[in-house]
């Protein structure tokens, strides 16, 4: 079995519930604090061992490939400043990792921009990370989590966590084949988006993290349209499970729902009470509003 060293990363959305600032800006480029969110998916592949990612872009994400970039302008301007420190962070970004990109033509699905995988995995399993899901853990990267997974068990393995059940509408909702239990188990089915409840399998949801099989391109070319007349990564893992087990593995860190506004607010309150140079005033701003409330 090979190890895993390339991730894909999808970045074709249009990013729609952040219009309008995703008009001019890919919603990838919206910042946490000062840092792009796509900034913290790619370092969590790299602290994974990932070598190799491959972004999945559409004709407007040029801001994408110029941030990992080298910016000789930027560079020599901040060090004749004397701003060695950011000089050389700046650098650090270009160097993260071998990043390459393709375009996806049309929007089509999240499996059908997967499928524009298939030479960049060169008959290799790939690690898929998506941007809307932010997964902060200090201890280790989520993704690194699902690797050591399917290492273990040599079956796909989707990142799944336990959710309220109000919410379960908005995920992929996995089957276990029998009690789920610990924290990596086997799933027989998975159900999209259910729209009651009620119907949900279970209360575990894939959420944006997945180690694939190399077949699994051969499966998206036969996958039929799904919800919304796109081919969804969902349907293809299901027809999968034919000739391949799959596992869920209920990753630890907290997780952020950054395409939602919400959860981007949340984000950027949490990062920014963990750095020194922001928290003492972030919580006397929060205090104050707190008391202005009552």
């Amino acid at each position: 079995m090979k190890k895993v060293t390339k991730a894909v990363i999808p970045a074709a959305g249009l990013g729609t519930r952040f219009l309008p600032a995703t008009k001019a800006l890919p919603k990838e480029m919206l910042p946490i604090i000062d840092t792009p969110n796509i900034h913290y998916i790619v370092k969590e592949a790299v602290e994974a061992g990932i070598t190799d990612i491959l972004i999945i872009v559409s004709h407007a994400k040029e801001p994408i490939e110029d941030y990992f970039d080298v910016n000789y302008e930027l560079e020599t301007r901040l060090k004749e400043t004397g701003k060695l420190k950011q000089a050389e962070e700046i650098r650090e970004i270009a160097n993260m990792a071998n990043i390459f990109y393709v375009r996806q033509k049309e929007p089509k699905g999240l499996g059908d921009a997967i499928g524009y995988a298939r030479s960049f995995a060169s008959g290799e399993p790939i690690a898929v990370l998506l941007g809307d899901d932010l997964i902060d853990d200090k201890e280790r990267p989520a993704i690194g989590e699902l690797i050591e997974a399917y290492e273990q068990t040599g079956g796909t393995i989707l990142g799944c966590r336990r959710v309220p059940k109000e919410l379960l509408r908005k995920y992929g909702v996995v089957k276990p084949t029998a009690k789920a239990e610990g924290k990596v188990f086997e799933v027989m089915d998975m159900v999209e988006k259910p729209k009651d409840p009620s119907l949900a399998p279970s209360d575990i949801a894939v959420l944006g993290r997945y180690v694939l099989p190399p077949e699994i391109f051969d499966v998206i070319a036969r996958t039929p349209k799904g919800v919304g007349g796109e081919v969804q990564l969902t349907d293809a893992i299901k027809l999968s499970l034919e000739k391949r087990k799959c596992y869920a593995c209920l990753f630890t860190g907290e997780r952020y729902d950054i395409g939602d506004k919400f959860g981007y607010i949340k984000a950027t309150l949490d990062f920014a009470l963990r750095r020194d140079d922001l928290r003492e005033n972030v919580l006397d701003y929060l205090r104050r509003i707190n008391e202005e409330n009552r």
